[in-house]
Formats: C-alpha cells, sequence, structure tokens
C-alpha cells in the first residue's frame, strides 16, 4: 500500500497537522495544498478540498496507527482479511491492559480465532482496543467476542496487591507481562480440545527486547507452540479481540476499585491521576494504595513526597 485518501474536516485536518508538527517532518509546499508534511517513505498532504493525500511506502503504518486512531477515532484498515489470508489461519491472539494506568489491575487475555470465528469477528467491527474511543464501544464487543461460536478465550487479571508483590520480586514489568502471557496461552492450551482445527501459533506485541522472556515463562504445552512477537501486533485481528477482551476486564476492575474506595480513579499516568493519587492517600493511607495502584510508577513518589501538592 503505497498511497491513500480521506476526507477530513477542519478541526480534523488541524489535529493532524498538530501531531505531524511534532513528529519527525518537515514541511513541504504543493500546489492547492493548505499544508503537506513529509518524511522518508511518506507524504502527508490536505488539500483545500478537504481530501487528504498519504503517499509512500508508510502510507499503511500511518494510516493505521496515526491517522484513524488520533484524528478519525475509528480503524477500518488492518484487517481486510481477503488480501491477507493469514488473518485466517487458526492461532492464539495474546495482550493485555492496564499496563500505563497507575490505577487498577493488569489484565492479560488470550483469543482462539481459525476463519469462521475471523469472519465472525471481522463483521463485529473488532480492532485494537487503542482505538475505540469508548468503555461503552469497548463492553459491546467483549461480549460479542465472548458469545462468537467457537471463539475460545482466557483472561487473567492481576489485581494490585500480587501486581506489586510480583514486582517486588521479579523488578521487571516485562517479566510480570511474560509471566502473564505464559499463563494465557498454558490456560488456552488447556482447551485445545475446543480448537479446531488446532492453532499454529500464538502471536503477541514484543514489548520486551529479548523474544526469549515470554517463551522461558511458558511450559511444556506452550513451548510446543509457536511463538511470535512482532510491533504493532494489534493488526492481527486475534490480537485485537484479546486487546478488548483484556480492555473491558480492565475497566470493570478499575471501577469496582472507585467504588470499593469511594473515589473516581482516572485512567492512565497523569496529573489528574496524581491529583486521585493524592486524594487517595489522604483518605486511606500508604497501607491501602497498594490494593489499588502499582507502586512502583513515579506517582507514589511524587504524592509521597508532596501529598498536598500533587494536582
Amino acid at each position: 500500500m503505497t498511497s491513500h485518501t480521506a476526507k477530513l474536516s477542519p478541526e480534523q485536518a488541524e489535529t493532524l497537522r498538530g501531531i505531524l508538527a511534532k513528529r519527525d517532518f518537515e514541511t513541504a509546499n504543493v500546489p492547492h495544498a493548505v499544508y503537506s508534511f513529509k518524511r522518508p517513505g511518506l507524504t502527508v498532504t490536505w488539500y483545500e478540498s478537504g481530501k487528504l493525500l498519504a503517499q509512500g511506502k508508510g502510507t499503511r503504518e500511518f494510516v493505521e496507527f496515526t491517522l484513524e486512531p488520533e484524528v478519525l477515532g475509528e480503524a477500518t484498515l488492518g484487517y481486510e482479511l481477503e488480501t491477507q489470508p493469514e488473518q485466517l489461519e487458526p492461532r492464539l491472539g495474546v495482550d493485555e491492559s492496564g499496563k500505563g494506568d497507575f490505577f487498577g489491575p493488569l489484565v492479560v487475555a488470550g483469543v482462539y480465532v481459525n476463519e469462521p470465528i475471523a469472519r465472525t469477528l471481522h463483521e463485529l467491527g473488532v480492532k485494537d482496543s487503542k482505538a475505540i474511543t469508548t468503555d461503552k464501544k469497548i463492553a459491546t464487543l467483549a461480549k460479542g467476542i465472548r458469545e462468537t461460536p467457537g471463539c475460545v478465550h482466557s483472561v487473567v487479571p492481576i489485581g494490585n496487591a500480587t501486581y506489586n508483590r510480583l514486582h517486588q520480586n521479579m523488578r521487571n514489568v516485562n517479566k510480570i507481562l511474560a509471566w502473564g502471557h505464559a499463563r494465557v496461552i498454558e490456560n488456552l492450551l488447556s482447551q485445545r480440545h475446543r480448537m479446531e482445527p488446532p492453532p499454529l501459533r500464538a502471536i503477541s506485541d514484543q514489548f520486551a527486547r529479548n523474544k526469549a522472556t515470554v517463551k522461558n515463562a511458558l511450559m511444556e504445552e506452550g513451548r510446543q507452540l509457536e511463538l511470535v512477537q512482532m510491533h504493532k501486533a494489534e493488526s492481527d485481528i486475534a490480537v485485537a479481540a484479546a486487546s478488548i477482551l483484556a480492555r473491558a476486564l480492565f475497566v470493570e476492575r478499575l471501577a469496582a476499585l472507585g467504588r470499593e474506595f469511594d473515589l473516581e480513579l482516572p485512567k492512565g499516568a497523569s496529573s489528574k491521576v496524581d491529583a486521585a493519587g493524592a486524594a487517595f492517600l489522604k483518605k486511606h493511607g500508604m497501607n491501602k494504595l497498594g490494593q489499588a495502584a502499582k507502586l512502583h510508577f513515579r506517582t507514589t513518589q511524587k504524592i509521597q513526597a508532596k501529598p498536598d501538592q500533587a494536582e
């Protein structure tokens, strides 16, 4: 794919201009264009007509990971089943949610996909959870995935107390992720009798520099399966489905924690999260914080040092 066109509103175009201006692009002069940015392998131009044109070998990556999630708020590219036959092969997809969130658990999920399942997920509109903007839509898609005939799935939530204990022992987030990915793969393979045909491989995002990190965490069953780790693995519909299941449970667990501690616990890590952390510390104390937050985040030190100024 070396070119792509889309119609942008003026507001969307300005959003994109701001994104490109902050990244490794140079401006270019193009006739009849409001603006044009370029870098090796990609030129992005928005015309007075409202048409956006992306050209170059970096077009697909730009559309999937910048234009659709950050500007359009929807993903339609990347799951064209007929042009990507590997999307129809029997396999496992694994992904996680909560890794970058101070509050809430880490959730790892896995999904088995074959051709009929892949087609059903495609029709449902399954795509990378980061490209889905509302919790309601995440919950709806998760329900659809769980109800898809033959779609074997496993979700492993690592609650905050367990997560903090694992991090204290392992001292490394990637090792916790590897442990979670391995548990999900083993859980799925224990249901191999429900998978027709059996999976050829398991696909996950490459979160560790050393690919052996996950392989070493697998047990006997998992080591018999080909493990494919790649960047931006969410372009695979099995991994995208897993990301939705993981995010759906993360959102549920985060809301439950908010009710338990009678506080709004925001997602992510930001000044809003800092303020919520300071409020949590004041209301419940440090002993309780580890039941709702990931203590190795810098947020912990920040709110401990200046609990009344973490805003």
